[in-house]
């Protein structure tokens, strides 16, 4: 009897842990499904309808998909989307790897101080950043244009943004050079939570450097690049405010860094098709989760071998 009532007496007092555990996490889910849920699913209702913010709203069923098919416009923001994001993601990668290599197995005077100077411009705001690039590049009289015209390395202004590289380019170092300290300090605690012992056997064994890269350090922090590379492809595809601010879109006439965010943006609020609009954010996010599909499984098809 004592056992019985022991365990009912136990029983409850974890029902009432469980109680308490519950209502500590209620303002989460409650912030989420307003905030979250509510507006994702809302998307999705407005996506088969025509509105423009003011009148009621209209089911228009598969117009807008429709719509979509015969859009020139989409196909192209999603191509300098991508494009975008593969010239910033490939090279911070393979720099941020490295980095954290000679500075995790190498004794550098000055470590701490460059790694937060790699850090330092994942603290500026990305508007902030593009708009200072604005001035840099923009226009004959931009900055740019001024030195080099003074240095005698130009005879006449260069329209950098009439070049779709040169475009392209920039908005990719931009973001190159906010992120890839970011990556570098990931990728650094991936490394640092290996067991020594495994470096010390390799050492023993007579691994080379490659080796013991290859063999050891790459499959252990394989989770860490998976986590960077999906995390990569939702900011990237995503991409706004930096290539917004560079162009302000008047400097931008061969839509050379029209992004699906910015297209999303101008179909909602410039052209006020709000279904459209919502229909696009949700084709927008089928080619995030495809994206992140294809990665997931290449990275840990990689790890199988």
């Amino acid at each position: 009897m004592k056992g019985g009532k022991s365990r009912m007496s136990t029983s409850r007092l974890n029902k009432r842990r469980n109680h308490w555990g519950y209502m500590f996490i209620t303002p989460f889910f409650v912030v989420f499904a307003l905030f979250g849920l509510y507006p994702i699913i809302y998307t999705f209702r407005l996506s088969f309808q025509r509105w423009n913010g003011f009148t009621p709203a209209i089911n228009v069923g598969f117009q807008n998909w429709i719509r979509l098919m015969e859009d020139a416009t989409f196909p192209l923001s999603l191509t300098n989307t991508v494009k975008i994001w593969l010239y910033d993601f490939i090279p911070q990668l393979g720099i941020a790897l490295l980095l954290a290599m000679i500075f995790t197995f190498k004794k550098i005077h000055g470590m701490n101080l460059f790694r937060a100077v790699y850090y330092l411009p994942n603290l500026i705001t990305a508007a902030s950043i593009g708009l200072l690039f604005n001035i840099l590049f923009n226009g004959d009289k931009s900055t740019i244009n001024q030195l080099l015209m003074k240095l005698g390395l130009l005879n006449a202004p260069v329209a950098f943004y009439k070049s779709r590289a040169i475009t392209q380019g920039i908005s990719s170092y931009i973001l190159w050079w906010m992120w890839f300290g970011y990556t570098m300090i990931l990728i650094m605690a991936g490394i640092t939570s290996i067991d020594s012992t495994l470096y010390e056997a390799a050492e023993l064994d007579g691994c080379s450097t490659w080796q013991t890269f290859h063999l050891i350090t790459m499959p252990l922090i394989r989770p860490t690049i998976l986590y960077i590379t999906i995390t990569s492809i939702i900011g990237g595809i995503q991409i706004f405010d930096v290539p917004a601010n560079l162009t302000n879109l008047a400097g931008d006439p061969q839509k050379a860094i029209l992004t699906t965010s910015m297209y999303v943006y101008q179909q909602g609020f410039k052209n006020t098709a709000l279904g459209y609009a919502s229909m696009l954010s949700v084709m927008q996010f089928l080619i995030i989760a495809a994206l992140s599909f294809i990665a997931l499984n290449m990275i840990l098809k990689r790890g199988t071998r």
